[in-house]
């Protein structure tokens, strides 16, 4: 009876001995880092605020800590706040203008459907109105307005089987964009399962009426995955389209909760791996959502991963929840994190790296700089033919 009573007081005092000894030590490490950083250079100290470098990185995993930009509301969901509110620089203006009416007006004639209204794009309207760098831009959905799959963060309606394709809508498609004078448009697509290639005959024929009609323009198709099925990635690669882009959409982590199932990473990633040893001139281009609880070195390892696969241009955005159906926003990032994370795409060797709040797979600014690398990229090669042609007449006269 006495060693039964004396065992709980034992062991009541040995825990209040290591609890007054782990106390003691994490106030002597307190104080000690106090001392160390007070005894820093000016220099040194502003090298911590400015967070890592790509070779902290590289070395180890660390958090960028986000400044607030200026605003005072809560930036990460925390327990027991059930909706993020929507910070400043995520609010834009009305569209308006002449260009954005009448592609608008356009298309409903034509019974085409464009991504930048489904998905309520908030560039719509610098995108069709020409922007800042005056170069028109939208993105036609083709193969009908309903997928078959349901993602967690897109808003598109859904459905097991859809309507079939529209076989007019090549030629419309083709019609609506030549009678627009837009200088780049990109072509997308909802998911078609119910379909033996998955849309990408259909995918195909549409890039070859656009150029048909309108040799000049440029034309970037943003593709679904095919369900892996790499012959459909080489009918449309070859379709003389000037970028192939297809999204990863989030970290390796976070696949299973934001894509449908029939999607994953690595399939995704193989896509883009095959597109350029089918068609390497081709650009190729990939873009992923922030603020859906992905840690910072996930994101760092994203980058990386699409740069082995050869992703030439990059583009990164905030998350936001498109109804109450869909996943809610975990964190609001702030323009200083996204331009940390464009500093870390182009160290990284992407051509081409777009960060920002309101940045979307298709975003103008970004077109605007492929405009430019593809129209390049065509004078190089006109000048290597002629400089070939040149060659070879003069070894005919030396002959």
């Amino acid at each position: 009876m006495k060693m039964a009573s004396i065992k709980p007081l034992y062991l009541s005092s040995t825990i209040h001995q290591v609890h007054s000894r782990l106390a003691s030590t994490f106030s002597f490490k307190s104080r000690y880092l106090c001392r160390t950083y007070g005894t820093l250079t000016q220099e040194q100290k502003e090298k911590i605020a400015e967070g890592p470098s790509l070779g902290d990185f590289i070395e180890g995993d660390f958090e960028v800590e986000q400044e607030s930009h200026g605003y005072e509301g809560t930036l990460k969901k925390e327990k027991g706040i059930k909706r993020l509110r929507l910070p400043p620089w995520l609010k834009t203006e009305i569209p308006i203008g002449k260009s954005y009416s009448g592609i608008k007006k356009n298309l409903r004639s034509l019974n085409l459907h464009t991504v930048c209204e489904e998905a309520k794009c908030p560039n719509i309207g610098e995108c069709w109105g020409g922007g800042e760098h005056g170069t028109a831009t939208a993105t036609i959905m083709i193969l009908g307005d309903t997928c078959t799959r349901g993602c967690r963060f897109c808003s598109v309606k859904t459905a097991r089987k859809p309507p079939p394709p529209d076989p007019n809508e090549p030629v419309n498609t083709g019609t609506a964009i030549a009678s627009w004078g837009v200088d780049y448009i990109v072509l997308t697509s909802v998911d078609r399962d119910d379909l033996p290639d998955g849309g990408s005959a259909h995918f195909a024929e549409t890039v070859r009426e656009i150029k048909r009609q309108n040799p000049t323009i440029l034309v970037e198709c943003l593709t679904p995955d095919f369900r892996g099925d790499l012959e459909a990635v080489e009918r449309v690669a070859a379709s003389g389209l000037d970028v192939y882009a297809h999204n990863v959409e989030t970290v390796s982590k976070l696949q299973k909760f934001v894509r449908d199932p029939r999607a994953n990473y690595k399939q995704s990633l193989t896509v883009l791996e095959h597109v350029k040893k089918v068609n390497p001139d081709v650009f190729t281009k990939s873009s992923i959502m922030l603020g859906l609880g992905e840690k910072d070195d996930e994101v760092f390892q994203t980058l990386k991963d699409l740069r082995s696969a050869g992703v030439s241009c990059l583009t990164l955005g905030q998350y936001m929840q498109p109804t109450k159906r869909h996943l809610k926003v975990a964190e609001y990032v702030t323009p200083e994190k996204f331009n940390y994370w464009e500093k870390v795409g182009n160290k990284l060797g992407f051509s081409y790296t777009a960060s920002g709040p309101l940045v979307r797979s298709s975003y103008k600014a970004g077109e605007y700089f492929l405009t430019n690398m593809v129209k390049e990229k065509r004078r190089e090669s006109s000048l290597s033919s002629a400089s070939t042609v040149k060659a070879g007449q003069t070894e005919e006269t030396r002959l």
